[in-house]
């Protein structure tokens, strides 16, 4: 099964893929997880200094989880689309171009988990943007996205990460 958990920045995403993959039934998966560090080093811009090339970079990175039978990853082409869409260096019809080729793998995810913001504080950890602003603009932008190229099944989660764990595998099994 491929699952995607997607939302803006500093919801618990990769701490939840963490959790789960200490999971026995998720033994067996490839767990993909945030990189942004690594990334940065590079030299790759994040968040609102995004690029072309940056963005191509992650949108192969969701490519290749794709070609997993089993994964769990705590990015999404919606994700990379929403950054792409917001970023300030990018032109309209690259971004335009980048999501129309993202949504073609978008029904290769078995499941979608949105993960909520609400009621969860935003986190520094040196690498993504602290601004809150841009957060809700973020979040805004994947609620659109996932509504115009929805998944074959979106789950919304909410509350702590067990209560997240609990409705994934009552989603899944």
């Amino acid at each position: 099964m491929k699952i995607g958990l997607c939302g803006t920045m500093s919801v618990g995403k990769t701490t939840l893929v963490k959790a789960l993959a200490e999971l026995d039934l998720f033994k067996k998966y490839k767990i993909a997880t945030e990189r942004s560090k690594y990334l940065k080093d590079l030299g790759i811009p994040l968040n609102t200094d995004s690029t072309v090339n940056g963005q191509i970079v992650f949108l192969a990175e969701r490519a290749s989880e794709l070609l997993h039978k089993d994964i769990i990853t705590d990015r999404t082409i919606w994700d990379v689309s929403a950054f792409t869409m917001l970023a300030k260096s990018i032109d309209s019809g690259f971004k335009s171009s980048l999501v129309n080729t993202a949504m073609t793998l978008k029904d290769q995810y078995d499941i979608v988990f949105y993960i909520d913001p609400v009621g969860t504080n935003m986190e520094d950890n040196g690498v993504r943007e602290t601004d809150l602003e841009y957060r809700a603009n973020v979040n805004q932008e994947i609620l659109r996205l996932l509504t115009l190229h929805p998944p074959k099944k979106m789950i919304v989660l909410s509350g702590s990460t067990g209560d997240r764990i609990n409705t994934i595998l009552d989603s899944i099994f």
